[in-house]
C-alpha cells in the first residue's frame, strides 16, 4: 500500500532545557554517590517518562518533606521550593541537595531583593503551581500577590501602589505575560520590573519556533505532560497562530491518527521537561505511517549549561 506522503515540520529548539537536564543529573549523581532510595520532593521535572526511568533506578517521588526520612538524601525539584522547606529538612540534620532551576532562583532572588527595598511583589504566575508556591514562598505571607490575567490586575489591592514590583513565572507564554504586564503599568504607573525578562529563555524560544512553523502545517503536536506549564503554553500558541488542531501528547501511542487523516503537513514540538527519546518515538510513529519529509525549522541555537551542585561534582 502506497503512503501518503506528508511533512513533518520539526520546531527546534525543542525538548530539554538546561534546567532540566541539570535536575534530571543531580538525581542521578545522587543516587550514584549515596544509593537507593534518594527521596525526591515533587516531580523532579513533569514528565512521566523521565519520573518513571528515575524511580527505576531508586528515586522515590513524595510530595511534602514529611513523608521523607531523616537518614536518607532528598533533593528538591527543578520548579523550586518556598523557604520552609530546606529549613525544616536543616531542622532534621537531613542532607538535602537543591535542583531548582538557576533561572528560578534568579527570580527568588530579585524578588528577595525588592522585598528588601520595601516593595511588595506582584507575581505573574499560575495559581497551585510548584514554581508559583516556590516563588511566593520565598517572602512572608502578604508579599506576594498573585495575578494570572489581565482581569486579574485590577482585583488586588496593594498596601501601597506606589511601591510595587513585579515578577513571573519563568514558563509562561510570553504574549499573554506581556499583556499582563502592560496592564500593571496602565495601573500602578510606578512599578518596577525585572531587569531581564523573567520567562526563561527555553520557552521564549520554544514559543519562537512554534509561531514560525505555525502559518506552514495543518496541525500542531506537543509532546510534554499535561502538567507542563510550558508544554501547555506551546499548544495554546499554536492555536493562537491559527493552528487549529494542536494538541498535547505524552508519547506516540497518544496521537490520534484519525483527527490527523487528510493532512500534509503537521509540525511538531516538544516542552522543556520531554526527552529526545519520546521525540524520536512519535517521528518513528510517522515514518511507520507515512511517507515522510522531515523539515527542521531552527529560530535559535541553545548552548546554555548549568553546573551541578558541588556536592556531587565529583561523581562521574
Amino acid at each position: 500500500m502506497t503512503k501518503q506522503p506528508l511533512t513533518l515540520y520539526l520546531a527546534a529548539p525543542r525538548g530539554f532545557c538546561a534546567g532540566v537536564d541539570r535536575a534530571i543529573k543531580i538525581v542521578e549523581l545522587a543516587i550514584a554517590k549515596w544509593g537507593a532510595p534518594v527521596y525526591v520532593r515533587h516531580e523532579i521535572v513533569h514528565n512521566k517518562y523521565v519520573v518513571d526511568t528515575l524511580r527505576a533506578q531508586g528515586a522515590v517521588f513524595v510530595e511534602e518533606l514529611d513523608e521523607c526520612p531523616d537518614d536518607r538524601p532528598v533533593i528538591f525539584s527543578a520548579h523550586g521550593v518556598p523557604k520552609s522547606v530546606p529549613r525544616a529538612a536543616q531542622a532534621r540534620k537531613m542532607t538535602f541537595v537543591d535542583a531548582t532551576c538557576p533561572l528560578v532562583s534568579k527570580v527568588h532572588i530579585e524578588a528577595e531583593r525588592h522585598s528588601e527595598n520595601g516593595l511588595q511583589m506582584v507575581m505573574i504566575g499560575h495559581t497551585g503551581h510548584p514554581e508559583t508556591v516556590g516563588t511566593m514562598g520565598q517572602l512572608p505571607d502578604g508579599e506576594v500577590l498573585l495575578v494570572e490575567t489581565v482581569a486579574d490586575v485590577a482585583k488586588i489591592e496593594p498596601r501601597d501602589p506606589t511601591r510595587l514590583a513585579f515578577i513571573t513565572q519563568t514558563t509562561l507564554s510570553v504574549d499573554d505575560t506581556a499583556d499582563i504586564v502592560a496592564a500593571l503599568h496602565a495601573r500602578f504607573p510606578a512599578i518596577i520590573g525585572p531587569h531581564k525578562e523573567d520567562i526563561c529563555y527555553a520557552t521564549t524560544n520554544r514559543q519562537a519556533a512554534v509561531k514560525e512553523i505555525a502559518g506552514r502545517i495543518e496541525a500542531l503536536l506537543v509532546i510534554g505532560a499535561p502538567n507542563s506549564s510550558n508544554s501547555k503554553r506551546l499548544v495554546e500558541v499554536g492555536r493562537a497562530q491559527g493552528c487549529q488542531y494542536a494538541q498535547l501528547i505524552q508519547r506516540a501511542a497518544d496521537i490520534d491518527w484519525r483527527a490527523l487523516e487528510g493532512a500534509t503537513a503537521i509540525g511538531l514540538t516538544a516542552g522543556a521537561s520531554a526527552p529526545e527519546i519520546l521525540i524520536n518515538e512519535v517521528i518513528e510513529a510517522f515514518e511507520d505511517r507515512y511517507d515522510l519529509t522531515r523539515e527542521i525549522v531552527e529560530t535559535a541555537i541553545e548552548n546554555v549549561e548549568f553546573k551541578v551542585p558541588r556536592v556531587l561534582r565529583t561523581q562521574a
